[in-house]
């Protein structure tokens, strides 16, 4: 099992398997307090020799030469900014060999925030999933079992083992397969985390679905013979002043339902469900770092099959709450499950509600493939951007102007379940149909479509597969508003 800890030894002295230092602009390797003046010297001008720069993750691997570690593992900083730190810490972490025991973290650390980011981009960097190699030996497999950080504070590290066991334990929902991961297998993972942290797990199941109303989710999970949930989770601190209401879009696979993905587009869809997987896993880290704030998460969780019970394009649906849609398409079914769970989240009066959605291709078109999309009331769209840059994820707001409307109204029905806009402003029209069913709230639509799931190299501390996108922005989030 992977631990990390905070260390006060020598790291000249520190016996271990990788020792970790930073770079600077000028190609030397940056001083630390608990690294001896001469060894820096001397490992600078090895790092020299072999034209180490101070690009930011740039990483040059030495033998352990004057420190008692097995090797050096040299990464650029940058401009060793806080993100920077998380960014390299996450490069060097694939660069320590093969299961090290122990890796020694050096990078100049200014502040508990700095620690903390160095940490996290370690554990994420270091990121694997073993889970269904057929030579995998269970912990073995991780690449670390021992981290220790130089220099930093015990209340550091426990931050960032709660942030980085978040996205962690998201990634490797996300990066499960839709043979084992449907929607009754992730309401009873949500039952048994939630009951580990005292959070209140409710499950409406199909029959309660189709009693209260629930037409968004009963249309797209009615093609599939694992039909769809609803869970909520709830932390609810005594004495807590605020209630955040979080509503993820929970597809466990999206074949594009009758109107049918092609072959190639499907390859990715067990990650359709990552938004209900963060919305999960950032209710469980409030509820393990005991934020003084109320956090109520709505997983929206349905497969979109194509079968003899599917929906039809064409049919209309009165969702949850009365508004009817008109469906033109089943393969915009996202922004159906999730107009579901907004509406009952709403019941509840939560002072904010925020969705998390792979919701459209549109974004990556519009955003490229690292820039979610962030929608909605403006003060708190600009609270979620200012988290976001905190963290280093990259989040961009856009505007959901009023003809947008005309463009999801239909002819038949309240609302029609795809705009009418020549193929453009994709995103921006599944953000103003889900605006439809929030009225007057103060509201954020999140549109992680491409971020969530990585399809090239790693880079940093983010590694092939799922990412664990927007956990890190929400937990920041919640952290303010629990501060203030």
């Amino acid at each position: 099992m992977t631990t990390i800890s905070t260390t006060q030894d020598s790291l000249s002295t520190l016996a271990c398997d990788a020792l970790i230092l930073g770079v600077d602009a000028d190609g030397r390797v940056t001083p630390h307090p608990q690294l001896p003046g001469d060894v820096q010297e001397s490992l600078s001008t090895t790092a020299a020799a072999l034209e180490a720069t101070g690009k930011l993750g740039a990483v040059t691997v030495l033998p352990g030469g004057a420190t008692a570690a097995r090797r050096v593992v040299l990464v650029g900083l940058g401009e060793a900014t806080d993100g920077d730190l998380r960014f390299a810490a996450g490069s060097a972490a694939r660069s320590c060999g093969k299961r090290p025991g122990t890796v020694a973290l050096g990078l100049p650390i200014a502040s508990d925030r700095a620690a903390s980011a160095v940490a996290e981009g370690a554990l994420l960097g270091s990121y694997v999933f073993t889970d269904y190699k057929s030579d995998a030996q269970g912990e073995d497999e991780e690449y670390f079992t021992d981290w220790l950080v130089a220099g930093a504070s015990d209340s550091a590290l426990e931050r960032a083992k709660v942030i980085a066991g978040a996205v962690a334990a998201t990634r490797d929902l996300i990066n499960t397969p839709p043979l084992d991961l449907f929607p009754g297998s992730f309401a009873e993972i949500a039952q048994g985390f939630g009951a580990q942290l005292g959070c209140d797990v409710k499950v409406w199941e199909p029959q309660q679905l189709a009693d209260e109303g629930f037409g968004g989710l009963l249309a797209v999970g009615m093609g599939s013979a694992r039909l769809p949930r609803l869970v909520r989770v709830a932390w609810a601190p005594d004495g807590a002043s605020q209630t955040v209401a979080l509503v993820g879009k929970g597809i466990t696979f999206d074949t594009g339902g009758i109107s049918l993905k092609p072959p190639k587009s499907m390859e990715t869809m067990k990650s359709d469900m990552s938004g209900a997987a963060a919305v999960l896993h950032t209710v469980l880290a409030a509820a393990r770092a005991k934020l003084p704030i109320a956090v109520t998460g709505w997983l929206c969780l349905a497969e979109n099959m194509p079968s003899g019970t599917a929906q039809r394009p064409s049919d209309v649906i009165r969702m949850y709450g009365g508004k009817t849609v008109e469906v033109l398409n089943t393969d915009a079914e996202g922004r159906l499950v999730l107009a579901d769970g907004l509406a009952r989240a709403l019941e509840e009066n939560p002072d904010v509600v925020i969705d998390v959605a792979t919701l459209t291709g549109a974004q990556g078109v519009a955003l490229g493939k690292r820039t979610s999309g962030v929608m909605g009331s403006a003060d708190l769209q600009a609270e979620i951007v200012s988290a976001a840059d905190a963290v280093d994820e990259d989040m961009w707001p856009m505007p959901l102007r009023d003809y947008l409307l005309e463009m999801v109204e239909s002819k038949v029905a309240d609302l029609k379940n795809v705009g009418d806009s020549g193929g453009a402003a994709g995103m921006l029209t599944a953000g103003m149909f889900l605006k439809q069913f929030v009225g007057d709230a103060t509201w954020v639509h999140l549109d992680i479509a491409r971020p969530a799931f990585n399809e090239d190299g790693a880079y940093g501390y983010t590694v092939p597969g799922a990412t664990g996108s927007a956990v890190r922005t929400l937990f920041e989030f919640l952290e303010r508003r629990a501060g203030s």
